[in-house]
């Protein structure tokens, strides 16, 4: 059978097996045992290196599959390449934390002098020496990654796949509205965490959660740096949170330009980048000079290079994003998709990885549980966190209806708790731990029994009394 992780992937259902074709001559495949015509079967066939994908083929291999994985990184347009692990450990959750993390050890050093710490009123930070290490962690993931599918006899293939009908992959060699200058001078997401030097003034574009996270850490480490939005910031997320996200990063020191989008960039004598804008309330256009653009406009699934459509598998003609069932299942039977390929998914690590052991364990007769999508958490690291578990006010008044919700909550009996927003230090930590209270079903009076512990900022979630729609001020202002 064949499963799609991150990009996409195949797995074996009773009664046949999924073959995989290297065109030897073109690919270079090293080390494999292979019929004359370069052929060989597999049980699970993973295509798709990322968090999913390593998932699925791990557990399937433990439970004794004959697992190959096959992935390839399509280097980014500035070059930047990257080893297995998918995007989570590449250029994703891990580097990103890693320079989030930076930027908060930034801010304690400079409030470290009102808790009697004297340090120096600068303290410079080194964007080499920073990058280094985090290169160097995410590099030993990497090799981690290589060494579990080893220890496991599954079969590595660094090189791309596309299918040449729904029983067969074959090995392939790379290759066979833009803005003006966007590709030759800008970087994205991907690039960022792979720079040697300090990116300097930058211009990030784009209001997702990358861009905001990605913007957050560059001024926590000291860099002049601006957030151009076309229309909200975080969509899908509550947007009174959101709000209260991009106020603090306004009020210590991301510049923002709102409603606004790019159309030249260009390079000046001087190596600077100059960005022209439209202001699209006023249709007036603007420009700025920056050492850096960052475009963190989301991301497309790399589907449409598999050939999809010669194994009879269908993608949303939208989003090129595999569409599943409940199972996971494709519109073939034995091909499946997982993570950020399969439509309608969060687009989260964590997911992928569940979704693909029970996928393996499903698929080898050892469990018949599917992945519960309902009551995911995740958090946004921006420089002061923003963890959530269920749905947004918005997402909850629109299932439920305005005179229902009360703070994400219902309000009938018993009060099922509909959804946890946390604007705060540690966010993903305090979720987490609500997590499961909500996926058990907890309501509000089981929270606001909860005893807090002192004093922290979680305590706060087992003190909500005030609603929303009382017009009351909530701050706290004791113990």
């Amino acid at each position: 059978m064949a499963a799609m992780a991150g990009r996409a992937a195949a797995l074996r259902r009773s009664g046949f097996r999924f073959r995989w074709r290297t065109r030897v001559a073109a690919c270079g495949v090293r080390g494999a045992a292979q019929d004359a015509a370069g052929r060989q079967d597999y049980d699970v066939l993973v295509i798709g290196g990322g968090s999913g994908g390593l998932a699925c083929a791990k557990e399937a291999a433990q439970l004794g599959k004959k697992v190959a994985v096959v992935d390839y990184v399509e280097p980014s347009p500035r070059g930047t390449r990257w080893g297995l692990g998918g995007t989570c450990v590449n250029v994703g959750c891990i580097p990103k934390k890693l320079m989030h993390q930076a930027a908060l050890l930034g801010d304690m050093i400079r409030d470290a002098p009102h808790y009697g710490w004297e340090v120096p009123q600068q303290v410079p930070h080194d964007w080499r020496k920073m990058a280094e290490a985090v290169q160097n962690h995410v590099k030993s993931l990497n090799w981690g990654h290589r060494v579990q599918l080893q220890d496991r006899k599954v079969k590595y293939f660094n090189i791309k796949a596309s299918f040449v009908n729904e029983h067969m992959v074959c090995g392939v060699t790379k290759g066979g509205k833009e803005i003006e200058g966007a590709l030759e001078y800008g970087i994205t997401s991907d690039d960022i965490f792979w720079l040697k030097e300090s990116p300097g003034k930058t211009l990030v574009v784009g209001a997702s959660y990358v861009a905001l996270e990605c913007a957050g850490f560059l001024t926590g480490l000291g860099l002049d740096t601006t957030v151009m939005i076309r229309s909200i910031p975080l969509r899908g997320f509550d947007q009174q949170m959101s709000s209260l996200v991009t106020e603090h990063m306004a009020s210590h020191g991301t510049q923002f330009l709102r409603g606004c989008t790019p159309s030249r960039v260009k390079k000046l004598p001087d190596g600077q980048l100059q960005v022209t804008w439209k202001d699209l309330a006023s249709g007036r256009e603007d420009m700025g000079t920056f050492d850096t653009v960052l475009w963190a406009i989301g991301r497309v699934p790399e589907t449409r290079s598999l050939n999809l459509e010669k194994a009879g598998v269908n993608t949303n003609p939208n989003s090129h994003k595999i569409l599943v069932d409940a199972q996971e299942a494709t519109s073939v039977p034995h091909i499946y998709a997982i993570g950020d390929a399969a439509e309608g998914r969060p687009e989260l690590t964590p997911t992928a990885i569940m979704a693909g052991r029970l996928l393996a364990q499903r698929l080898c007769g050892q469990s018949s549980d599917l992945m519960d999508y309902d009551n995911v958490p995740t958090t946004v690291f921006t420089p002061l966190e923003y963890g959530c578990v269920g749905l947004s006010e918005e997402e909850a008044v629109a299932r439920h209806g305005e005179e229902h919700v009360e703070m994400v909550c219902l309000r009938e009996p018993p009060q099922l708790v509909l959804g946890l927003h946390f604007l705060g230090p540690n966010a993903g930590e305090v979720t987490q731990g609500f997590a499961l209270g909500i996926k058990c079903g907890a309501s509000y009076t089981q929270v606001m029994r909860t005893v807090g512990i002192h004093p922290t900022c979680a305590e706060e979630v087992a003190k909500l009394r005030i609603a929303k729609r009382s017009g009351l001020d909530p701050t706290v202002t004791g113990c």
